[in-house]
């Protein structure tokens, strides 16, 4: 065994230590040297650290290491993408140990669910509403799990999954041990910590709503015909990787028809893709295909990419929280990064929110000199022109075709 590791103290099974050693991982951040000690202990816990700072690793080797103990896991976590990348995390570390992970998200065939469960996985990993429509056709049991993590707790409370989440929480053994982990904490967050966890200890590592520490951040005002300009010059200005945040589906696809027109490549990920599709344009932005990438908050805590130098928010968020969780997908694990976001000026409420969020005034930039409007993200769509129908002639009658 490796002493050499910063994982060395923390109560961690050696053939662990061995594999972290072997993937690189050296020094454990804040979050993963606070809560794996007492995760690993068996304590319930709270754990809020800001976006990119290693939650996932913080919760997947305590429960690696009680899985290998013979204890059952259950991951519930808000979007597909969060999913996929947590079970990457746990095949990387686990799969040699002989650790087993089933993944229940929508987008994908059932069938191929319950083939993975009759496996006998130690780890179930899922979005609220397949698991619980894997509950109602009695194609999965929860009875034996003694480990639940609530990953991302405050979004799924965001997305309306509060019901869903109450049905699975029912469904699951008393006597467990419940990680919840999250960036920010809102008092709905309490509520389940007071109603469904024991004692939990808070591990916070920076306040609620702070955002990624070099990252840094810029606003600019401006008219919403104006948008479309700003981004054309902002493009032609980072040469590196950008990930543009809409508020809506629609929207995002119009700015990535816009930013096409323009000549780069582009993806884009939102609801109306299908998995395949958000995989794909995740998979490409991530290794170069794509160097830009247009989302809605689907992908605010769902992409892992390192060395994105641009975070752009086309749209300020809905809520307040989401714009900590859009800015962490740059400088990620201590890198460096940097956030820009449009505002209008009817928006100048929604900024305060922002910044009484993170306890700072964002730093607000005077427009540039802009270039004359190539990208027609906001034309008026033109009335569609319909012809006339030609009159029938009196006595005759149209005749139609049986089909």
């Amino acid at each position: 065994m490796n002493q050499s590791s910063d994982f060395y103290n923390l109560g961690i099974a050696p053939n662990i230590l061995e594999i972290l050693h072997r993937l690189n991982f050296k020094i454990p951040t804040p979050i993963q040297e606070k809560s794996i000690p007492l995760a690993i202990e068996g304590k319930d816990m709270i754990g809020i650290a800001q976006t990119g700072t290693g939650k996932t690793l913080a919760f997947a080797v305590p429960m690696i290491q009680a899985a290998l103990r013979g204890n059952k896991g259950l991951i519930v976590l808000p979007t597909r993408e969060l999913a996929l990348q947590v079970n990457e995390v746990f095949r990387k570390v686990g799969s040699s140990l002989g650790v087993r992970t089933a993944v229940l998200i929508g987008g994908e065939s059932i069938n191929r669910q319950v083939q993975a469960l009759r496996g006998s996985p130690q780890i179930i990993i899922g979005t609220p509403g397949r698991i619980i429509d894997h509950l109602e056709q009695k194609t999965v049991s929860l009875g034996a799990v003694a480990v639940l993590v609530l990953d991302e707790a405050d979004h799924m409370l965001d997305m309306g999954f509060a019901p869903q989440l109450k049905r699975i929480l029912q469904a699951l053994p008393r006597n467990r041990q419940t990680l919840l982990f999250s960036a920010t904490m809102p008092q709905d967050i309490f509520d389940i910590a007071k109603t469904y966890m024991k004692l939990p200890v808070r591990i916070e590592v920076a306040p609620s709503g702070t955002p990624a520490a070099k990252v840094t951040q810029e606003l600019f005002f401006l008219e919403k015909q104006d948008k479309p300009r700003l981004l054309q010059k902002i493009l032609g200005e980072y040469r590196g990787s950008i990930l543009i945040f809409a508020r809506t589906k629609h929207g995002a696809r119009k700015i990535t028809q816009g930013i096409r027109t323009l000549g780069h490549i582009v993806a884009e990920i939102h609801s109306n893709k299908s998995l395949n599709q958000r995989r794909e344009a995740l998979d490409g932005f991530r290794n170069g295909k794509y160097r830009i990438l247009v989302a809605t908050d689907i992908a605010a805590r769902g992409i892992d990419v390192k060395g994105i130098e641009l975070v752009l928010n086309y749209d300020l968020p809905q809520h307040p929280e989401n714009y900590v969780h859009r800015i962490g997908r740059t400088g990620r694990i201590g890198g460096i990064g940097h956030a820009i976001s449009f505002a209008t000026p009817d928006q100048k409420n929604d900024v305060r929110s922002i910044e009484r969020l993170i306890r700072a005034t964002l730093p607000l930039s005077a427009l540039p000199q802009m270039p004359p409007a190539r990208m027609p993200l906001n034309a008026p769509k033109k009335p569609a022109i319909i012809a006339p129908k030609p009159a029938v002639p009196a006595g005759h009658r149209r005749h139609y075709r049986r089909f």
